[in-house]
């Protein structure tokens, strides 16, 4: 952001003065003014890329043309490219320790180079918060809380002694440490400034605040007007390095709300509506804004609820306009007053204030009156389920999925096997204190409030808390049986909740506060009781969860719990109530009180006004002032920590959580390339819907399993193996765990579960890194092929490296979602996709041919076609056109490159 002409083609850099101050900033009228667009025909998200180029202007990284280029959008979106730089980076434990780990990696590299490691500096401010690792090991007491910490620290040493390391190491690095509250909602109630006021070289600054953020829920900061979007950790260390996120111009879809929620109905139900209406439309790599009259219906948590499930609806962003309303909310959540003007002038000034009507490339039409109380499952977001078809939705699914055969209930009782009950028969199980319960086919094993899609919303955490006393008063308990929890987004949520004389009734139900963390949505639900998971394996029960979180796939919340469902907080309390899925609380009873007498939904369901009212009498500035004047301080726990100092990090070879990853090692300065991929053997034959999850599971894992048993090797016991999300700074762990899901279904081998293969030469069934370890001695590269929608889900780099040190130098898929393919672009894997209405299984394909990828012997152009020529053990040819799914310059000089962060790497080694 410098003042020459080189830097300001165009005039742009003006003054705003203000209060005796002077502030410069990218005027965006300058560009109207010069013709170049049309500023309230385009979308505000479109303008805030617009001011990012402008603003970055420099003649070499970004130039005059770019700037040409982002002015030039138009509904009929043209094929242009921008650099994007955000203003900022936010990271989460999971994914921040791998980026640690990556950075201090590259400072080793360059150290070995004999170049100062200093160079590798992050470029701009980033903050990492540290809320994924807490697990729910104890509930349902009033220590829960302090006794999940404690565990966390155990368990997470190491990772957090590294995390400070960084915080020392790295300028503009700054820490939120454990038991603080989750990314998402810290970022919406505190780190979100909506306007930047900037020192840069000396000078004043203002600028729209913008980031990315190695989680997919990142977009949740679009409830305040923030354009910021989920990447993996290797796209946003290249971020912090530097390095603009080159992205091509994004159709931009216009969703029009109009009408009003009817009573009833929850923003977790209207988030539920509009993530399946999405989905149906089709924004996958779009930026989504909302507009019209329903938009002022909506409080800012609200909108934030919705922005939030920006990854489930498919699209990039999913956003607001800054309004009164948001002003409002900055105030409530202490924001200085003389920001908040601030914030107001500038948009003013640049045109970006208040509710817009620009062109889009679509508009989608929303009705906010339609709503009614939804849940979603049982593995998909976006399979939204009516409250009321819950009772007919179980016992089909249990028939689709083989488990219970209606026919046989009549021959034998219901039982398909003996192993088998049919939904009305229940298996009693002794739980440790000699507690008899009794569960079957859709039990609620788990009731978890957590997750940063409502944690941040006062009114259906508020709602919760509400039904709950209804519910005490009424004399309704939860059955033993059902693990509950309370996991709020902030210290702010436990505060107002006692404010509120509602946390009391919650913990009279056993949901108790367990951490300030993702818990149960990330997958850190914590063990079940040994009884009830012995009673699961035995009689092959499908059990369920119910949470108020954003993601439900397969075997993510717990490994041994089938269906899973996406609820409000009231809809969590009721079901746990419940105790059973198969139920329509629309007509029947939620439980039975001591004396008999059988109680309803609408019996405790609160009254709307009276939700309203306990929000405005317990929530407050102060509330949100207080809690947050500490925020990068910590516990004594996080104090006592002791960390490594230094510039460069002492790396640990008998280390089993951090070890120097091989990405940089033996590192050569030469940009390798791209060639023809010659007898490729397929690892994987998937079908549609393969989550990062399926790829690079989180949850934890077994020393039956290949990470299991490295571990075991190093000496660690199993019941310190921890998580795959723990382990995420030792490759040794996470390359052992890809594919590695014990849901995940490889379509060589007929129906079976987990991370297994066929290794093709001997014919043998081994577990996929083995295989992938025989493939390697071979020398034999590596191809998958999948269906559509392949890498859905959560940000996981892991799912990208993993695939790379697998071996694998393609994937050729139906389909992709946006971050899994920029994330194997980041390392140096091609994403190829099938033309339309082509797939592996159209194509006759098995698995077992020798694959040939042909095309890149002259390099690789953005979207180039290929040609791949499959060939069976007969002889016999399958000859197909792919498209690489590497839509821009930039991304084709990282797969030259090997990757992003190579790239990084030999440009500071160059320099």
């Amino acid at each position: 952001m410098t003042n020459d002409s080189t830097a300001d083609p165009f005039g742009a850099i003006r003054e705003l003065e203000r209060d005796g101050e002077t502030y410069k900033f990218a005027d965006l009228t300058v560009l109207e003014e010069e013709g170049l667009c049309d500023l309230s025909s385009l979308p505000v998200s479109i303008r805030v890329l617009l001011e990012s180029v402008l603003r970055n202007v420099d003649g070499e990284m970004v130039t005059e043309d770019d700037v040409r280029n982002a002015a030039s959008w138009q509904p009929d979106v043209p094929d242009a490219e921008v650099p994007f730089s955000p203003s900022r980076v936010v990271l989460q434990d999971l994914t921040g320790v791998p980026a640690v780990v990556d950075l201090a990696a590259l400072r080793s590299a360059a150290d070995r180079a004999g170049e100062d490691p200093t160079i590798v500096e992050p470029d701009v401010p980033c903050d990492l918060v540290i809320d994924h690792s807490v697990q729910v090991d104890y509930f349902g007491s009033e220590d829960a809380y302090e006794q999940n910490v404690e565990l966390e620290y155990e368990r997470n040493e190491e990772r957090y002694r590294a995390i400070k390391w960084a915080e020392q190491a790295f300028d503009d690095f700054n820490v939120v440490p454990p038991g603080t509250g989750i990314v998402h909602q810290v970022n919406l109630e505190y780190l979100g400034q909506v306007v930047h006021d900037r020192e840069v070289d000396g000078e004043q600054w203002l600028l729209p605040d913008t980031l990315v953020g190695t989680d997919s829920h990142t977009p949740m900061i679009g409830g305040i007007g923030v354009v910021g979007w989920g990447v993996g950790g290797i796209e946003a260390e290249a971020a912090l390095l530097g390095q603009p996120i080159t992205m091509t111009l994004p159709d931009v879809v216009g969703v029009r709300l109009s009408g009003e929620l009817p009573e009833g109905a929850t923003a977790t139900d209207l988030v539920l509506h509009i993530t399946e209406k999405l989905r149906q439309v089709g924004v996958v790599d779009k930026f989504v804004e909302f507009f019209g009259p329903g938009v002022s219906q909506l409080s800012v948590a609200d909108r934030a609820t919705i922005s939030n499930m920006a990854p489930e609806q498919g699209s990039t962003i999913s956003m607001f306009p800054v309004d009164e309303k948001t002003l409002d909310y900055l105030e409530l959540t202490g924001r200085d007053d003389e920001h908040i003007a601030l914030v107001k002038e500038y948009l003013e000034a640049q045109g970006l204030f208040g509710d817009q009507d620009p062109e889009f490339t679509e508009v989608v039409e929303f009705d906010l009156g339609e709503v009614e109380p939804s849940l979603a499952g049982h593995k998909k977001p976006h399979a939204r389920i009516p409250m009321g078809d819950l009772d007919e939705h179980f016992p089909t699914l249990l028939e689709e999925e083989g488990v219970i055969d209606s026919g046989a209930a009549e021959s034998d009782g219901g039982l398909v096997s003996k192993k088998q009950p049919d939904l009305e028969e229940k298996v009693p199980v002794t739980l440790e204190d000699g507690t008899e319960v009794e569960i079957g086919h859709g039990s609620v094993l788990v009731s978890a409030i957590t997750s940063c899609t409502n944690t941040s919303n006062p009114s259906v955490m508020v709602a919760a808390g509400l039904l709950a006393r209804n519910a005490v008063e009424a004399g309704l308990d939860v059955p033993e049986y059902v693990k509950t929890s309370l996991a709020p987004g902030s210290k702010v949520v436990t505060e107002y909740l006692e404010q509120a004389d509602l946390l009391d009734d919650l913990e009279e139900l056993g949901y108790h506060v367990v951490g300030y963390g993702c818990t149960t949505c990330i997958g850190n639900a914590g063990p079940l009781a040994e009884p009830i998971e012995a009673a699961i394996d035995e009689y092959d029960l499908w059990t369920t969860s119910v949470l108020s979180g954003n993601r439900n796939f397969e075997a993510r919340i717990h490994p041994k719990i089938r269906a899973n469902y996406l609820a409000s907080p009231p809809l969590v309390v009721a079901y746990g109530l419940a105790g059973k899925m198969d139920i329509d609380l629309e007509t029947e009873p939620i439980g039975t009180n001591a004396e008999g007498e059988e109680i309803y939904l609408e019996d405790v369901w609160p009254d709307p006004e009276e939700i309203r009212q306990t929000i405005h009498d317990s929530v407050s500035p102060e509330m949100f002032e207080s809690k947050y004047a500490s925020i990068f301080e910590g516990d004594e726990r996080w104090e006592a920590l002791e960390a490594p100092t230094g510039d460069v990090y002492e790396w640990d070879s008998d280390s089993t959580y951090i070890r120097e990853p091989p990405f940089f090692k033996d590192f050569p300065l030469e940009e390798p390339g791209v060639e023809d991929i010659e007898g490729a053997r397929g690892l994987m034959m998937l079908g549609d819907t393969v989550t990062t999850d399926h790829i690079s599971p989180a949850g934890p894992f077994s020393e039956a399993l290949p990470a299991g048993r490295w571990l075991a090797a190093q000496g660690v016991e199993p019941y310190e193996f921890n998580t795959y999300g723990s382990r995420r700074g030792n490759h040794e762990v996470m390359m052992r765990g890809t594919f590695a899901n014990v849901r995940i279904q490889n379509e060589m081998l007929d129906g079976k579960e987990g991370g297994y293969t066929i290794h093709h030469p001997t014919g043998e069934e081994v577990t996929v890194f083995e295989a992938s370890e025989r493939y390697r001695e071979e020398d034999t590269p590596l191809v998958v092929m999948a269906g559509i929608e392949l890498g859905t889900g959560s940000s996981r780099d892991w799912a990208a490296k993993g695939t790379d040190l697998l071996g694998i130098r393609a994937t050729i898929g139906e389909s992709y979602e946006r971050i899994y393919r920029d994330n194997l672009i980041g390392m140096g894997v091609l994403p190829l996709q099938f033309e339309e209405g082509e797939g592996w299984k159209e194509l006759g394909l098995d698995g077992s041919e020798y694959f040939e990828i042909r095309g890149l012997e002259d390099g690789l152009e953005p979207n180039q076609e290929l040609t791949v020529i499959a060939e069976a053990e007969n002889g016999e040819t399958t000859e197909f056109t792919v498209t690489a799914q590497v839509s821009t310059p930039a991304a084709v000089k990282y797969i030259e490159n090997g990757g992003v962060l190579h790239l990084v790497l030999r440009r500071l080694l160059t320099e």
